[in-house]
């Protein structure tokens, strides 16, 4: 009897690109051994992507979806699709076709091997912009220096879990998601396959400049805790510093020097304040994750479904 693998996509106005990787993975899984389903998940997309998504569900019974109320983010929802999912193994990627059908064997054969949760490695190459690159590889860098977890620069959503390591990851309470983080916190065996991504196949990435800056910050703020200690040490620094004024204060005043540049004091209380500032947006963003955190939202909901 032949062992049922699940995919979940979550997809954002890929209409284009629905019918093309649910042919591609079928392709894929020829001689693998194994059965697939295969659940999309809509997130709140403008264009006809859920149409496209009923309309091969109706016509192919290894495909189910669910529809979310609105556009809750690409890691909500992924978990919409895993919170649904029912098989022993689960594989999860992106509906642009950037994540390649094709190496759903090697993950397969991975996990032959014993391992329990097999990731994705993106490669460089000409389709990834020089910005992406240079940016990408910034965040990881520092993503790894703050953080208790280390992070491969380029790993990508596009992972093999079997219900044991899924069940766990899914026993987390995190209201705001880092999937990329969270997968690597959890521990179990683990290898990783290293791919080169595909041209997207059609529409345009969803992923703005202010959305991967968001992105980043959740997966720091998420991970590490020592942005607050830097604000505390830099707090510390200065107050030690201003104390070097103290002397030249008692010096000017028993020799009646009088202070002159009003330009110095003003740099210096705008430095002083800047300082400041920045470390209040620090622990501000700490407490904005906690009143998060506090309001145990649902981090997404279901408009429609067949599952």
């Amino acid at each position: 009897m032949s062992k049922l693998v699940e995919i979940v996509i979550p997809a954002h106005n890929e209409e284009y690109n629905v019918p093309v990787i649910y042919a591609a993975i079928k392709e894929a899984f020829i001689g693998t051994g194994y059965d697939c389903k295969v659940l999309f998940v809509d997130d709140g997309s403008t264009d006809g992507t859920l149409h496209a998504i009923q309309e091969l569900a109706h016509n192919q019974d290894d495909v189910f979806y669910i529809s979310l109320s609105r556009n809750f983010g690409h890691q909500n929802a992924l978990k919409a699709g895993l919170d649904a999912s029912s098989a022993d193994i689960v594989i999860m990627m992106d509906g642009d076709m950037q994540h390649p059908p094709a190496l759903i064997p090697s993950l397969l054969a991975a996990h032959q091997e014993g391992y329990d949760v097999v990731y994705t490695v993106r490669k460089d190459n000409e389709h990834i912009s020089f910005s992406k690159k240079v940016t990408a590889n910034f965040f990881y860098k520092l993503m790894n220096y703050l953080s208790e977890i280390e992070i491969e620069p380029g790993s990508a959503d596009f992972r093999l879990m079997n219900r044991k390591t899924l069940d766990a990851l899914l026993s987390l309470p995190d209201q705001e998601i880092f999937y990329r983080g969270l997968v690597k916190w959890i521990g179990f065996k683990q290898t990783k396959i290293e791919y080169e991504p595909q041209a997207r196949h059609a529409g345009e990435t969803k992923y703005s400049t202010k959305k991967m800056l968001q992105f980043a910050v959740t997966g720091i703020a998420t991970f590490s805790n020592k942005p607050l200690y830097f604000a505390a040490y830099m707090g510390f620094a200065f107050a030690f510093l201003s104390l070097l004024y103290i002397p030249y204060i008692i010096y000017a005043f028993y020799s009646g020097t009088e202070v002159h540049g009003w330009a110095s004091i003003v740099a210096t209380l705008a430095f002083f304040g800047g300082i400041i500032l920045m470390m209040l947006g620090i622990v501000g963003i700490y407490l904005g994750k906690l009143f998060e955190q506090s309001k145990n939202r649902p981090q997404y909901l279901v408009k429609a479904a067949k599952l």
